[in-house]
C-alpha cells in the first residue's frame, strides 16, 4: 500500500512539474524549403548525383557487355581462358561497386557534398531555433517533420514562424498570442 502511495505522489508531482514547463514545435522541413540557399544546395547535389549516376550506368553497361561476350563465347574458351575472363568480369564488377559506394555510400562524395553544403544551413536553423526558444522561454522544442511522431498539436505550440522570423525569412511576429 505504501508503495502505491509513493508512486501516486510521484506521478502527481511529475504532472504538476510538467505543467510548469513550456513546450513547442517547429517544422524544420518547411523552414528549410523557405530558405533559398537550401534549394540551391539541393539542386547542386541533385545535379552532381545525376552526373555520377550516369557514370555508374555506363560502367554497368560495360560490365553487362563483358558478361554477354563471355556467355556468347564461353564454348570457345579453354579452362584457363574461362578463369581469366571470369576474373576480369569479377574485377570489373568490384570496381563498379567500389566506385558506386565511394559516391553514394556512407562517407561517399555525395554524402560529403551534402555535409559541406547543407550542414551550415541546418546549423543556422538550429541556432535560430535555440534563440527563439530562449526568447519564448521554451524548455523543449520538437520537430514535427522529423522522426518524432506528433499525433496532435495545436497551433498555439507551433513556433515555426518565429524561427523563420529569426532567419529573416518570415513576417515579424510579436508574441505567440498575436500570432493566433
Amino acid at each position: 500500500m505504501k508503495k502505491y502511495f509513493i508512486i501516486t505522489c510521484f506521478l502527481f508531482l511529475m504532472s504538476f512539474a510538467s505543467q510548469a514547463q513550456k513546450f513547442g514545435y517547429v517544422d524544420s522541413e518547411y523552414i528549410l524549403k523557405k530558405m533559398p540557399e537550401y534549394g540551391d544546395a539541393q539542386k547542386e547535389i541533385d545535379k552532381l548525383s545525376i552526373k555520377y549516376q550516369q557514370e555508374i550506368m555506363t560502367m554497368h553497361k560495360s560490365l553487362d557487355s563483358l558478361k554477354r561476350i563471355y556467355h556468347n563465347e564461353v564454348i570457345l574458351y579453354t579452362e584457363e581462358m574461362k578463369k581469366k575472363k571470369l576474373q576480369e568480369i569479377e574485377e570489373h564488377q568490384t570496381k563498379v561497386y567500389e566506385f558506386q559506394n565511394s559516391i553514394f555510400g556512407f562517407e561517399g562524395r555525395i554524402f560529403l557534398k551534402r555535409q559541406e553544403l547543407i550542414r551550415p544551413i541546418q546549423d543556422r536553423v538550429h541556432e535560430s531555433i535555440q534563440i527563439m526558444a530562449r526568447k519564448h522561454h521554451l524548455q523543449m522544442v520538437f520537430d514535427k517533420s522529423g522522426e518524432l511522431l506528433i499525433l496532435y498539436a495545436t497551433e498555439t505550440h507551433d513556433y515555426t514562424e518565429f524561427v523563420l522570423e529569426e532567419l529573416e525569412l518570415g513576417d515579424k511576429v510579436d508574441t505567440i498570442d498575436n500570432k493566433r
